[in-house]
């Protein structure tokens, strides 16, 4: 994933300024070791290692969207660590462990409108109420569908999910890259 630096978290929000984005996160234990602002997305991000338990971010980043600050908030949160390699693993689509958060959700109105992990055919496990939402870029690109013989062909194709990521960052207009 070279979108961004590894063991990163960035959680992306449209609908909020920045020092509110930033405020909630200081104000729940979680200063965010870099923020910004561009393309009408406000961000702020984590290093993963850093933040004891990386659900406590992912979940933040879903509940601001919903209860306490009500509207048309909507975020993207991205995490470039290793899908979870725990007894959930990759088999069902559940929360992993809390050092494993989905390396990728999409949340409105306090919900999980979508999430998955990145690369090695994960992506074909998503979930939410708009599970289908990226799926022409996915199938176009030959990440999921019944016919994946990219992978067939070439075992190390998206392994890294950075075809995943360039289609999420396009759809979603996602300010350029966080990478130091």
């Amino acid at each position: 994933m070279t979108w961004l630096a590894p063991n990163t978290f960035v959680t992306f929000c449209k609908g909020m300024d920045l020092p509110t984005l930033s405020g909630v996160f200081a104000q729940a234990g979680l200063p965010a070791s870099a923020t910004g602002e561009s393309s009408g997305w406000a961000w702020v991000s984590h290093d993963a290692l850093a933040v004891p338990h990386g659900g406590s971010v992912w979940k933040l980043a879903r509940d601001i969207t919903g209860f306490r600050y009500e509207g048309n908030a909507e975020t993207v949160f991205l995490a470039s660590t290793p899908p979870c390699a725990c007894p959930h693993g990759q088999s069902y689509l559940v929360a992993h462990c809390p050092e494993h958060p989905f390396q990728f959700t999409y949340n409105r109105g306090g919900f999980e409108e979508l999430y998955l992990n990145v690369g090695g055919r994960r992506e074909s496990r998503r979930g939410g109420g708009m599970a289908d939402l990226l799926v022409r870029g996915l199938l176009d690109a030959g990440i999921v569908g019944r016919d994946t013989s990219r992978y067939d062909a070439d075992p190390e194709f998206n392994a890294d999910g950075a075809h995943t990521m360039r289609i999420l960052v396009e759809h979603f207009g996602l300010p350029s890259p966080l990478r130091p």
